[in-house]
């Protein structure tokens, strides 16, 4: 059904502008027309019809004049908006502390931190020699590099063991394809070595005289090789190609003792692993454990022998070790068994002391194990629901565990903790600006009851003092893919939506690792779509215990998030009155048959391969894109990033087109797109708060939120 409309002030007025402010006279405002040219898409001897194919054409100058469009319908459908999204930004932006600090650690005789200036967009990064008494080093000023570039973005550095020389990568355009430069330390000279493909991280090895840096196919941006770059003569050399296309992500590190270099090449499902003496950076690569079918493995070194996470034989992961002589997996002795109902994350190694990050019934906990006595305890947490996570420890000779810790009410705080004593030493807390008291918001834990009996978990995060009457408008974020679990965690922009009367829950869907391996295994492939159904379940919970209504409930997701949602509103678009879809993965089965799209193969063990019958026809079910039908949808706003290299920009823009087309409903749906940004949006922390000012003003408009004056 193709529908295009022209809304009048006044429809304009009764049908959307619900809430806030003074009204801004305008002309009719048109609904920008995508022009249909339908093409044909024929597998398995299925046809689909998809009239707004040619949008991937990004040298399209119709194309671009088309999105140009969308972004100036926007700033009509939400002018009334401007002064709410002007308050939310100056909100945002007066929660930062501007004069900004990270907490320094040691590394190597020098301490390392970065700081922001007043008003800086960019983080400069320091050092100080041997105490933060000394003068300060400015290692990589940002915001000056940055200063004649619309989009900057510095991924990583290495700093080389003589302290002389800093090795880093840099974005200018936002498809996170890195440029390598080297920083003279002394001098000041920058090299740039024209290495244009990198992965975005580089590592030292122990001359001073090489890095090693990930380098991307030009096109499908697959993470496929290993280089070796010699500063002195400026030659480089391949020392590893990935050749199975399904081994999407080469990496290279250092082990904590600089002893090894390490490269991973990793699969969604398999790994393998490759070390070189980090003193001889021209010998040979050897497998660490040749590749196996559904084995994941990670290693550390410590003192003539490995530590080996993996889940060989352990869904939920085992702790195992082997001398570094012989390191296949026959060679493999457990330190921690594999346990159903506790689900190994990470580990950290020092000479005494083994760190053990877990997950039990969806929360962290950090272990830790004497290595002399095997005697082990737990760092206390005191909150219902919170996230710990081990931090920054470059060092193995020393008692002292730095990590974080943080709450939906609690802001991000940094701990150093004394692995001997029990003692604990607060090292840095986020500061949040202004009138914020965390005593005035209350978090809560629930477990959703899934139509499959499944329990799900929600953590809430609200102001003190609301009603469960059904009447508070309500915030539901998912996402539930690549095993990535949703952690509650502080964010102080929240606290627009919260005094607000908002409600903020997460719903820990399948598809991440919240309940351990097994719920990131019913969540993907032909499980796919427990994701959409939990987060129906967890939607209909909150609705159930009154916190909100169909009226004032909005859902979010992000990138693979935004698949969720999507899926959610072709199946269930009556729960809610709003969804914002970011940079969201919607027209999957189209863009998984095309290996020419960035990180297509990559994505087989997660989605399927269309390519196969069964597959093509589960994931064509849920498919956002091909499911839109006629029927009445809520309000959207859909946003994307003209140089996005995860979710193609072309997606949104022909979901929404077709949304349009199909939707019954006078709600709208609206389409931003960053033109000079990719999947993660501006790189500034000030500028991207005007993204989230447009987003927080679409909600509180809808809800009827902004008190008047």
């Amino acid at each position: 059904m193709q529908k295009k409309v022209i809304l009048s002030v006044l429809a304009a007025s009764i049908l959307f502008f619900q809430g806030c402010g003074p009204r801004v006279e305008k002309s009719d405002v048109e609904v920008p027309e995508a022009k249909r040219d339908e093409k044909k898409l024929i597998m398995h001897g299925d046809t689909r019809i998809d009239p707004y194919y040619y949008m991937n054409q990004r040298d399209n100058p119709d194309v671009i004049s088309y999105i140009e469009k969308e972004n100036k319908y926007l700033d009509n459908m939400l002018k009334h908006t401007e002064s709410l999204q002007e308050k939310l930004f100056n909100e945002l932006t007066g929660r930062i502390k501007q004069d900004y600090k990270s907490a320094p650690y040691y590394d190597n005789g020098y301490y390392y931190y970065y700081r922001y200036e007043e008003g800086g967009e960019y983080p400069i990064y320091c050092r100080k020699k041997g105490s933060m008494d000394s003068e300060e080093e400015v290692i990589l000023n940002v915001p000056e590099m940055a200063k004649d570039y619309s989009f900057y973005n510095v991924a990583t550095y290495d700093v080389s063991t003589d302290n002389k020389m800093i090795a880093y990568t840099v974005d200018t355009l936002g498809r996170r394809q890195y440029r390598v430069k080297i920083k003279d330390l002394e001098t000041g000279e920058v090299n740039d070595t024209g290495i244009k493909y990198c992965g975005g991280r580089v590592v030292w090895a122990n001359d001073n005289q090489t890095i090693f840096y990930t380098s991307l196919h030009p096109e499908t941006l697959r993470y496929e090789s290993i280089y070796k770059y010699d500063v002195a003569n400026g030659e480089y050399e391949e020392v590893y190609y990935e050749e199975d296309e399904t081994f999407y992500h080469v990496s290279i590190e250092k082990t904590k003792d600089d002893r090894y270099l390490v490269i991973s090449s990793n699969s969604r499902l398999s790994n393998e692993i490759h070390i070189l003496d980090a003193d001889d950076p021209d010998g040979e690569f050897e497998i660490f454990q040749p590749r196996t079918e559904d084995l994941r493995y990670r290693v550390w070194h410590d003192n003539g022998r490995f530590y080996v996470l993996t889940n060989w034989d352990a869904q939920n992961f085992r702790l195992m070790q082997t001398d570094d002589k012989n390191t296949t997996k026959e060679n493999w002795s457990n330190v921690i068994p594999h346990r159903k109902d506790v689900f190994i994350e990470d580990i950290d190694v020092f000479d005494d002391h083994l760190v053990l990050q877990e997950r039990v019934k969806g929360m962290r906990n950090i272990k830790i194990i004497d290595k002399s006595t095997n005697q082990e305890h737990f760092i206390d947490f005191p909150e219902e629901a919170y996230s710990a996570q081990i931090g920054r420890n470059p060092n193995m000779d020393t008692n002292i565990l730095r990590y974080t810790y943080t709450s939906m009410t609690t802001p991000l705080t940094v701990y150093d903790y004394n692995m001997e004593t029990g003692d604990k030493e607060l090292i840095k807390q986020q500061e949040v600006m202004g009138e914020f008291d965390p005593g005035k918001y209350k978090t809560r834990r629930y477990n959703a009851t899934a139509r499959d009996g499944t329990k799900i978990p929600i953590t809430l995060v609200y102001k003190n003092g609301i009603e469960k009457d059904g009447s508070n408008p309500t915030k539901l974020y998912g996402y539930g893919s690549y095993g990535a679990s949703l952690n509650p965690r502080f964010n102080k922009n929240y606290l627009s939506l919260l005094d607000r009367g908002f409600v903020v829950a997460l719903a820990h869907v399948r598809g991440g690792q919240e309940m351990g391996r097994q719920w990131y295994d019913d969540g993907k492939l032909f499980n796919k779509k427990n994701t959409f159904y939990d987060f129906i379940d967890c939607a209909e919970f909150l609705i159930k215990e009154n916190y909100t209504s169909p009226e004032k409930f909005f859902a979010k997701g992000i990138s693979a998030g935004g698949l969720l949602v999507g899926a959610v509103a072709n199946k269930r678009p009556d729960l809610f009155e709003g969804i914002i879809a970011k940079v969201p993965f919607v027209d999957v089965v189209t863009t998984m048959l095309d290996e020419s799209i960035p990180l297509t193969t990559a994505e087989y063990d997660e989605w399927g391969n269309p390519n196969k019958k069964d597959y093509y026809g589960y994931m064509l079910s849920y498919s956002p894109y091909d499911n839109v039908t006629e029927q009445d949808y809520p309000n959207l706003l859909v946003t994307s990033g003209l140089h996005d290299s995860q979710v193609q920009y072309w997606e949104p823009t022909k979901w929404v087109a077709k949304l349009r087309d199909y939707n019954t409903s006078d709600n709208k749906i609206l389409l931003y797109t960053n033109m000079e940004a990719g999947h993660g949006g501006s790189p500034g922390r000030i500028e991207r708060l005007r993204e989230v000012a447009m987003e927080y003003a679409f909600l509180i408009d809808l809800a009827n939120a902004e008190p008047q004056n």
